[in-house]
């Protein structure tokens, strides 16, 4: 695994979901670092330099990750939950990505300090449209804290 800083984590369980963010974001220049989770429980091993990824530096952290709700393992909220409760990955800006529409769902996510939540469309361009903008807004627009 490079060591260079990841720009995004992408939790994602549907292959086809993963593949479409991936490619809208690779169209933009923005997946040179991209690491991709299938599940909630890779995703924590990831951040916490865990399991798989006990070889990381647990300070190397993403720029942004894009985390679907509905996910196997270890679902979305509770990854959200670890992720804003560690000082060490509290600053991580995390946006929701998932079919859900839910107002608890939204609810919750911004109780747990998610730092915005976005339905996925259903059709294939708004999808790609929607990622693309996501990843355009948060590495290159956006201005996070300085370590």
């Amino acid at each position: 695994m490079n060591t260079e800083q990841i720009e995004i984590l992408l939790v994602e369980d549907n292959p086809n979901d993963a593949e479409l963010a991936i490619r809208a974001l690779k169209e933009r220049n923005l997946a040179n670092n991209l690491v991709w989770a299938k599940d909630g429980a890779e995703a924590l091993d990831f951040i916490f330099a865990k399991g798989a990824y006990a070889h990381r530096s647990p300070n190397n952290h993403p720029k942004l990750i894009l985390l679907d709700l509905r996910l196997p393992k270890v679902d979305g909220l509770e990854v959200l939950k670890k992720i804003k409760a560690d000082e060490r990955t509290k600053e991580i800006p995390v946006v929701v990505m998932t079919s859900s529409t839910e107002d608890k769902d939204i609810v919750e996510s911004y109780k747990l300090g998610v730092n915005s939540f976005i339905s996925k469309p259903v059709s294939f361009d708004e999808f790609v449209k929607m990622v693309s903008e996501v990843g355009l807004y948060w590495l290159l627009l956006n201005r996070p804290p300085v370590a």
